[in-house]
């Protein structure tokens, strides 16, 4: 039965990323993804690159929201993706 909690651990627990509050609820794609960019260049803990950790945290939120998740917020998160390629000129 732990096994099925990893992630709300990770949730709780994880210190790689400093977001700003709200940051997943906010409206604006390139907003959230300047402000994921933001947090993953100033952090010190994380494993990876920048990108790689900023891009990862977005994708574990939309995973971990699942159907909870509104169809026009889903789709500013993964318009949000998209932005934070391009920040990173990828």
């Amino acid at each position: 039965m732990a096994n099925k909690k990893w992630s709300a651990k990770v949730t709780r627990e994880s210190h790689a990323l400093v977001l700003e509050e709200g940051v997943f609820t906010w409206d604006d794609p390139k907003r959230i993804a300047m402000s994921l960019k933001k947090s993953a260049d100033e952090s010190t803990q994380r494993k990876g690159t920048p990108f790689r950790s900023a891009m990862s945290m977005l994708v574990f939120y939309i995973n971990r929201a699942g159907k909870k998740l509104n169809t026009e917020q889903r789709q500013v998160l993964e318009e949000a993706k998209i932005e934070l390629r391009k920040l990173y000129g990828k």
